[in-house]
C-alpha cells in the first residue's frame, strides 16, 4: 500500500520538531515544505539529512522520491510563498 502525503507528514514530524509542514505527492513522489527550529545553523544537506533520519528505512521500501524545502522559522517568515 503505498504512503499519503499525511503518513509522510506523520513520519518526519515524528522525528523532527516542525513549525509548519506541508507535503504534496501521489504516493511515490512527494513534494514537502517543512519549517523547523532544528534546522537553525545547518547547511542544506544538513536539514535533508536530519529529514531522511526522521523517514528512516519508509525512503527505501515506501517513497520512491522526496523533494524538500527546508526552511527555519525565521527563513520562512520571510518567505512565506515558499
Amino acid at each position: 500500500m503505498l504512503p499519503t502525503p499525511e503518513q509522510i507528514e506523520g513520519y518526519i514530524q515524528q522525528g523532527i520538531e516542525c513549525t509548519h509542514i506541508k507535503v504534496e505527492g501521489d504516493g511515490q513522489h512527494f513534494f514537502a515544505t517543512i519549517v523547523s527550529p532544528q534546522f537553525e545553523g545547518k547547511r542544506l544537506i544538513q536539514r535533508h539529512q536530519l529529514v531522511y533520519g526522521a523517514m528512516g528505512d519508509r525512503m527505501k521500501a515506501e517513497v520512491h522520491a522526496l523533494s524538500i524545502k527546508a526552511y527555519t522559522p525565521e527563513e520562512f517568515a520571510q518567505n512565506p510563498a515558499a
